[in-house]
């Protein structure tokens, strides 16, 4: 009687690399809608730009937002921070042409100001938290294993 040995080793390292390209592909899409969903529309610059990068040496995905206010909206800013870290007592700000101008508590200009006859004065404690990627994780968690475990038998048969 005699046993033979069947190396598939090899086409298991295959099904492993497929499976993890599939799944990594499909996480990244699927978090990056729900980041997108997640995130206060009033402009949607923010909201749309959400992405996502796959990188198949690592075997990872990053999902992120190249906007500085995707961090404000993630963690808060002024009295809300999300660590209580922020700015404390408010600040004002005026608004000139679009662009945001920081003023002194009180509302005065800085010295050697440019800008002195802006209208639009806004005070504010800072921007609430929103978690828009901690919300999409918690979200989608579940589903994400449950499609890992489909893929991974369909993959690996």
């Amino acid at each position: 009687m005699s046993v033979e040995f069947e190396n598939n080793i090899l086409k298991f390292k295959e099904a492993l690399n497929d499976f993890a390209e599939q799944f990594l592909k499909e996480a990244g899409e699927v978090m990056e809608a729900q980041a997108k969903r997640n995130t206060k529309k009033k402009t949607s610059h923010t909201a749309q730009a959400w992405t996502h990068v796959v990188d198949m040496s690592e075997k990872s995905v990053t999902i992120g937002n190249p906007l500085e206010n995707a961090i404000w909206e993630e963690f808060g800013t002024g009295e809300y921070a999300l660590n209580g870290n922020g700015r404390k007592g408010g600040w004002v700000y005026c608004v000139d042409n679009g662009k945001k101008i920081t003023r002194n508590k009180d509302g005065s200009m800085r010295k050697n100001s440019k800008y002195k006859k802006e209208k639009e004065f806004y005070f504010t404690l800072g921007k609430k938290p929103k978690r828009m990627l901690f919300k999409a994780y918690h979200t989608k968690k579940s589903a994400l294993i449950r499609r890992a475990n489909q893929l991974m038998k369909e993959k690996l048969k």
